[in-house]
């Protein structure tokens, strides 16, 4: 099986998906939140684009740890901030899942918080989880797309709003 090409063809169909998502984001709405407990819109849309980075960081490290510092969350203002973000992690995980090979795939990979590790998957592992997380916190703009009366463009096929019935 060629997995690392499946893993590429999978992000250039949830990137697609994911930038008709960003040229439909609304200004004037960065701040909004269905709930006190739900993220800002544009922080939610920040965190996606990032995703798109995540094979990248994977393939070239072994772990990341929160509390080092070697993360620090973007804070994006804009639409074109957003699709910049967005175009660079797509382009720097694509170029990496180019360099790897599948045996790259069977190493692990850890989320951690001042060593203490949180979570551990194989390399494969840890792209599919990032894959889930885009297609997960996309789903949640279109719920604040929809809440604002924001037109849905299709992911998987047309949406409602670009259906004729």
């Amino acid at each position: 099986m060629d997995t690392l090409s499946q893993f590429k063809d999978e992000l250039e169909t949830e990137y697609q998906t994911t930038r008709k998502f960003f040229e439909a984001y609304p200004e004037g709405l960065n701040d909004y939140a269905p709930h006190e407990r739900s993220m800002k819109m544009m922080h939610l849309a920040t965190h996606i684009s990032e995703i798109f980075g995540w094979p990248d960081t994977m393939l070239k490290t072994s772990d990341l740890d929160f509390a080092k510092g070697d993360y620090q969350p973007k804070k994006l203002s804009t639409k074109e901030d957003l699709l910049q973000v967005l175009d660079e992690n797509f382009k720097s995980s694509q170029a990496a899942l180019d360099q790897a090979n599948e045996q790259d795939l069977n190493e692990f990979w850890a989320l951690k918080n001042n060593g203490h590790e949180v979570a551990k998957w194989s390399k494969y592992g840890s792209i599919r989880h990032s894959l889930n997380q885009v297609t997960h916190h996309r789903a949640q703009l279109g719920v604040y797309y929809r809440l604002n009366n924001i037109p849905l463009p299709g992911s998987y096929g047309p949406s409602a709003d670009h259906q004729s019935f």
